[in-house]
């Protein structure tokens, strides 16, 4: 044991396992891939693996790579594009304006639907539209529209109760036209009339306006009487009607005698808008104004 000679197994020397030490040293098997180490002790210190030569380094630490995100022909094309789309909104603007202003010089205003808010079925924005000293009347104007929607509703709730209680169905047909005729035309012949009068400050509008209310005014004066002619039977809710009515019914004559109410008060909201519009047209001189109108018109239909 003395003469035999041992092998560090913690050497760093580097041994080839694939090389051929003899029939002492390793058996190889070739064709299955295969190999037995016999005496691990035997491999010669002389069999080491080269070592692989270093990759050379051909590139700079320091360097930036420059990646391109477009090219200078795509940026000018897109710069073309841009300023030819600049120039077509700038176009579409001012015929815009052009047609905005061809329509205000024309007289003709432009009303978007805004009450009230929950379903818009009429143009009504007085705070924006109406001169601040007009106001007034026009707020009171529309609360006498809105008195005249309260009148004819009661009508028809009161007419309905006397139908009920044995007064035929005719005087409630007659109730329901009242309000489908009296409402709408309250729009159409006086209100828009007298707001655009105020918008625009035209005379015509004003003469129109005086017209159409009067007839407005003679209609809640006469509901508020209702005398027993034109009007088939207790069809509105007047003072007649109901004194009738209380010696008969009084729970349907109650019902006639706050309609009676109403339409009182109707009547002198209406009359207070008709001298306030009238004061405003003399003392403004839209009187005078509308006769130069009237008599240039007249001259042009003869000829």
């Amino acid at each position: 044991m003395a003469g035999r000679r041992d092998v560090n197994p913690f050497d760093e020397e580097e041994v080839n396992p694939f090389a051929d030490q003899g029939r002492g040293g390793r058996e190889s098997n070739y064709g299955t891939g295969a190999f037995y180490m016999t005496n691990p002790g035997s491999i010669s210190k002389n069999s080491r693996l080269s070592p692989l030569p270093p990759e050379p380094v051909d590139y700079d630490r320091g360097a930036t790579v420059d990646i391109p995100l477009d090219n200078s022909k795509d940026l000018k094309r897109r710069e073309k594009e841009l300023q030819a789309k600049e120039a077509e909104l700038k176009k579409r603007e001012e015929e815009l304006k052009r047609r905005e202003d061809a329509i205000r010089r024309s007289g003709v205003i432009i009303e978007d639907k805004n009450w009230p808010s929950f379903f818009p079925i009429i143009h009504n924005d007085i705070a924006n539209d109406i001169p601040i000293h007009l106001q007034r009347v026009q707020y009171v104007a529309f609360t006498s529209l809105l008195g005249l929607v309260g009148c004819l509703t009661w009508n028809i709730v009161a007419v309905t109760v006397a139908w009920i209680k044995g007064e035929g169905p005719t005087i409630w047909f007659l109730a329901i036209i009242y309000f489908m005729s009296g409402v709408p035309g309250a729009y159409v012949l006086w209100y828009r009339p007298l707001y655009r009068a105020t918008r625009t400050d035209s005379a015509l509008k004003f003469g129109w306006f005086f017209l159409t209310y009067s007839v407005h005014i003679g209609f809640c004066v006469f509901a508020t009487i209702a005398p027993p002619i034109l009007f088939k039977g207790n069809s509105l809710t007047g003072i007649l009607p109901a004194i009738d009515l209380l010696t008969g019914n009084a729970m349907v004559g109650i019902f006639y005698l706050i309609g009676f109410g109403l339409f009182c008060i109707e009547s002198m909201i209406s009359i207070w808008v008709i001298q306030e519009v009238y004061m405003y047209f003399r003392g403004s001189g839209k009187a005078a104004e509308m006769k130069r109108e009237a008599t240039r018109q007249t001259m042009m239909a003869a000829l």
